[in-house]
């Protein structure tokens, strides 16, 4: 068992958005990120005590790895924690393809050991989790996690780092106001229930629960995510305004209430954050209380927009 405790934040912070190359319309954001910017977002995210990131081996195909590690340059590596993932598609074809992209995911954030390690996606559970087990053992992961498993996927995989003297230290699965499997499936009382930490991504349904984009101003065009939200946006409106009337009497915007109900239910979202100011929203969120009474008129708008964003990547989690 590892002894030093992972550290879980109110909210982590997300870099899927810097795996885009900055061209327009190009990545799954279409997003333009500049050095500065970035570092910019990361001063103002360790100020503020956010000191969790996430990323993962196939975000731009290592460009996000790459382009954190340098702005994390600055900062002692005991003053921030590292989330990345190894991808089963994505595997190689060496001996031990695990301990591979480990190695390059290293190399690339420019550090010798990695916080916490995920298998991105399920594929075999009982082939990959055990090549987690010796990265536990020499101290290049600290600490590790399943994403969009589902429930007898998590099971089996922690009663194979069980037997090793191992376990779960964390799940991380697509879940939002739209996007609740992970609760239905009744993973989020498994986590509950064994103590294990819930980290929710695409809590902001990729933009889409910003309150930023309607049918007028729509996500930008060419970018995978316009291709998913854009449609879907006018179903979205009611939704959008309640989250924006509760925001008004606490002082806060959209995507804080939005992250603010993630965090309500017991997860920790991962918020992706491309500018500093995202981080003004991430403390707002964290001080926001939700009624029992908001939080149901919240899933039940949510429930009748009516829309599946679930990714193309994840199966459905009810077995």
């Amino acid at each position: 068992m590892t002894i030093d405790n992972l550290n879980i934040p109110t909210v982590a912070l997300g870099t899927w958005a810097w795996g885009d190359s900055g061209e327009a319309g190009d990545g799954y954001f279409g997003s333009r990120l500049t050095r500065a910017d970035l570092e910019g977002v990361a001063d103002k995210a360790h100020a503020a005590g956010f000191t969790l990131w996430d990323t993962a081996a196939v975000y731009g195909m290592g460009r996000s790895e790459a382009v954190l590690g340098d702005v994390l340059k600055g900062y002692a590596r005991s003053d921030y924690q590292l989330s990345t993932k190894f991808t089963p598609q994505a595997a190689g074809t060496g001996d031990d393809p695990m301990a591979d992209m480990v190695e390059q995911s290293l190399a690339r954030l420019g550090t010798d050991y990695i916080d916490l390690y995920w298998i991105h996606n399920p594929a075999d559970v009982a082939r990959w989790t055990p090549h987690l087990i010796p990265l536990l053992k020499s101290g290049k992961v600290k600490h590790v996690g399943v994403s969009n498993h589902n429930l007898s996927e998590i099971e089996l995989a922690n009663q194979i780092l069980g037997e090793a003297g191992f376990r779960v230290e964390a799940i991380q699965n697509h879940y939002s106001l739209l996007y609740r499997s992970s609760e239905d499936a009744g993973i989020l009382d498994y986590c509950r229930n064994q103590g294990i930490p819930f980290f929710a991504y695409m809590v902001l349904e990729q933009g889409a629960l910003t309150g930023k984009y309607n049918p007028e101003n729509p996500l930008p065009e060419g970018s995978s995510r316009a291709k998913t939200y854009n449609a879907m946006l006018p179903q979205l409106k009611a939704l959008t305004d309640k989250l924006a009337s509760i925001g008004q009497t606490q002082d806060a915007a959209v995507p804080d209430v939005a992250t603010a109900w993630a965090i309500a239910k017991g997860a920790t979202p991962i918020v992706g954050v491309t500018k500093p100011h995202y981080i003004d929203g991430l403390v707002r969120a964290g001080s926001i209380t939700l009624t029992g009474d908001e939080i149901a008129d919240l899933e039940a708008l949510a429930g009748a927009a009516n829309v599946n964003t679930r990714g193309w990547w994840e199966k459905e989690m009810q077995i």
